[in-house]
């Protein structure tokens, strides 16, 4: 939607920059037409409301922070237009012209659009709706108290309540499809001191009003309104205007108090009680999304009358697909005739109990009706019959697992059905479906109880047994469980023969921290290399070693697996380093050498430069003699210099010395030698290699980094 309202802006500011017949103009309309029809793939129209600084789209305004849409509103709103419908089939020719009109600034052209819509062609895809000048009337401010008459922020909230009681009515009452001035907006109409085009004044002793012309108005009492309404066809520009101004006036009485906000509540409570469920239901599905169908009715829920937001809820079950069960429905309909008809504390009370449970039901609302369409019907039917047959006591039929657990969470009680609810459906598998009720619950003693029965390390050894490893389950009972899963991760651990289940479960062992210790040194006194592997692992991997470890230990292993851990964890004690290293250094694992090799490039004891010298010189493979070289270079030692010297010494020929082929080993070597540049050697073969043609050589020679 938004694509489609930023390419409408662009084709209007190209056709206002661009003369007609500039290449850019067809193009950027093209564009519009392709969203537009993509837009319309799935309805019949599309209905784009106008304010002055917003545009409303099936209920929802845009933000009047953006710029584009900011000033695209303006531009529609200037040509005095206060709504646009597009239907399917628009052609590109229509929609070329119904651009370049629009384009024209409002006070460049011959008069606004919205002023002239039966004098332009009729285009049968793109249709204007003007705004409504001449259904505006003029507040009267003179039977207010002076003082309430001066003060700005009083007279504004108190316009502001009337005029969207004026707005929803007018737009109800609309003839035909004609879209009223002040469309799902929050433009205010005119009040004194305001222009308008024919100004309307009460008559002091009728419910109607009388234009200036003389014709009566229809009453905007909330029971004409309602009946104009129920008897418009449904449409969706008029629905969007009418719910608009449903939402604006939730939003205005949810902390409203004064006289006219106390007016406008009771006008709007009964013009909700007088509506037919299916028409609030029409509006309310009309209402955007999901999201602000639920903060309009807790807006409602505060500021209306209590018997019209039961009203509204209702509705809006079916609109949210959700079930309110007959007994809660029941409770909140007394509370409210307490509400309604009680005296003294006992009405406030009640009145307050309405409008927090309905604010909490709203809140929570995630469970779709479980129960089949047919069930439903019949227990609504057996629950309003009289009782024909005797029933004995053994044949009572308990409600399913699911719905028992939805009720106890939905009136925070516990009790054994919800204790035998929830053993049935661990025996049936439903631990997900358990778990996924509780994430979109609201934090209770109830979802303590249910947490507290399910989250239990056999019920999490259960679940670490059933392949393939659901991590997402995982993740929800560890929270709960803590320590107490321990044990059982390193149990299914052992066990786990896939390498991606062993990176996960080590990586929620790891993550329960030091405590983890004691269990898993207990189990690396089990032969088994791979047991021995992934305990060293964790150890390893700890904040902190275990002081009773001995890592060391495990270097002389049979298996490299096993060997590489016992590296890592022996590399971190300063005093067992230098003997790690050297036994590193002489493993037959390629990543022993190397892992010894990295830890000797920080720091590598004088003990260690023989066995790297024979790296360097003879590795197993072209990076581990790199590295090496990379140590003897960093390692400042003089003795490391002969090794890097028969690695960089001009070979004999019989045409004389020509230095070694440009191999990796070889430039690595010269970039050693720079750390060496005082040895006589040394300097001799870096002005040989500064030389060099080779800019490789030369570079490795200077410093300026190699290839290798």
């Amino acid at each position: 939607m938004g694509e489609f309202l930023i390419e409408l802006s662009i084709a209007l500011n190209k056709f206002s920059m661009y003369p007609d017949g500039h290449p850019s103009l067809r193009p950027a309309v093209e564009g519009l037409l392709r969203t537009l029809e993509q837009l319309l793939l799935e309805r019949g129209s599309l209905s784009l409301g106008v304010a002055r600084q917003q545009l409303v789209i099936e209920g929802v305004a845009t933000d009047t922070n953006n710029p584009v849409l900011k000033d695209l509103a303006g531009r529609l709103h200037r040509h005095h237009l206060g709504a646009i419908t597009f239907s399917r089939g628009a052609e590109l020719d229509e929609l070329i012209e119904f651009v370049g009109r629009v384009a024209v600034e409002a006070d460049r052209a011959e008069q606004p659009l919205g002023l002239m819509i039966a004098q332009l062609a009729a285009w049968p895809h793109v249709r204007m709706h003007p705004l409504m000048y001449d259904r505006l009337e003029l507040l009267d401010e003179r039977d207010q108290e002076p003082a309430q008459a001066d003060d700005p922020a009083a007279r504004s909230q108190r316009t502001r309540a009337a005029q969207l009681w004026v707005g929803m009515a007018r737009a109800a009452l609309a003839a035909g499809d004609s879209v009223p001035q002040d469309v799902v907006s929050g433009d205010r109409l005119p009040v004194s001191g305001t222009p308008s085009r024919s100004p309307e004044h009460r008559t002091p002793d009728t419910g109607h009003r009388q234009s200036a012309a003389g014709t009566a108005q229809p009453a905007t009492d909330p029971a004409s309104v309602a009946r104009a309404i129920e008897e418009h066809p449904r449409g969706t520009a008029y629905d969007q205007v009418i719910v608009g101004y449903m939402l604006q006036i939730a939003e205005e009485l949810r902390g409203a108090g004064t006289a006219e906000a106390t007016q406008l509540k009771k006008r709007m409570s009964r013009l909700v009680s007088t509506l037919e469920p299916h028409t609030l239901e029409r509006l309310l599905d009309m209402g955007g999304d999901g999201m602000q169908r639920r903060q309009f009715l807790l807006n409602a829920s505060q500021g209306m009358a209590v018997d019209a937001v039961l009203d509204l809820v209702n509705a809006a079950s079916h609109t949210e697909e959700q079930t309110i069960s007959h007994s809660m429905l029941r409770m909140l309909q007394k509370l409210a005739r307490h509400a309604d008809r009680g005296m003294g504390e006992r009405r406030v009370v009640a009145e307050q109990s309405v409008r927090d449970q309905v604010g909490e039901l709203i809140r929570g609302w995630s469970l779709k009706d479980p129960n089949p369409d047919a069930y439903r019907h019949a227990l609504e039917a057996l629950s309003t019959a009289d009782p024909v047959f005797a029933v004995a006591p053994e044949a009572v039929y308990l409600p399913g697992p699911q719905r028992i657990v939805q009720m106890a969470l939905e009136v925070d009680a516990t009790g054994e059905p919800l204790t035998r609810a929830i053993r049935e459906l661990m025996e049936k598998d439903q631990l997900l479906w358990l778990v996924e009720t509780l994430k979109t619950a609201a934090r209770s003693s109830t979802v303590s109880e249910i947490w507290r029965q399910i989250a239990t390390p056999e019920q999490l050894a259960a679940v670490l047994r059933v392949p393939p490893l659901n991590i997402e389950l995982v993740d929800a009972l560890l929270p709960q469980l803590g320590m107490a899963a321990a044990g059982v991760l390193l149990d299914a651990l052992i066990a786990v023969d896939s390498g991606q289940t062993r990176r996960l479960l080590l990586d929620r062992i790891i993550g329960l921290g030091f405590e983890v210790a004691p269990l898993a040194m207990q189990r690396l006194g089990d032969q088994r290399w791979y047991v021995q592997r992934n305990m060293l692992r964790i150890l390893g991997d700890l904040e902190v070693i275990p002081p009773d470890l001995r890592a060391s230990d495990y270097l002389q292993h049979e298996e490299a697996r096993v060997r590489r851990e016992a590296l890592r964890i022996v590399l971190r004690d300063p005093a067992l380093r230098e003997r790690a290293i050297c036994r590193g250094l002489g493993d037959p694992d390629e990543r022993m050498v190397r892992a010894a090799l990295t830890a000797a490039l920080q720091s590598c004891p004088p003990t260690a430069l023989p066995l790297v010298s024979s790296r360097a010189l003879s590795g197993t493979s072209e990076d581990q003699r790199v590295l090496a070289i990379r140590v003897l270079g960093a390692s400042g030692v003089r003795s490391a210099v002969d090794a890097l010297l028969r690695l960089t010494a001009p070979r004999k020929t019989w045409f004389g010395a020509r230095p070694p082929d440009k191999t990796p080993e070889y430039l690595a070597a010269i970039a050693a030698l720079r750390s060496f540049g005082d040895d006589p050697r040394a300097r001799a073969i870096l002005d040989q290699a500064a030389r060099s043609r080779d800019a490789d050589v030369t570079r490795a020679a200077a410093g300026g980094g190699t290839t290798a």
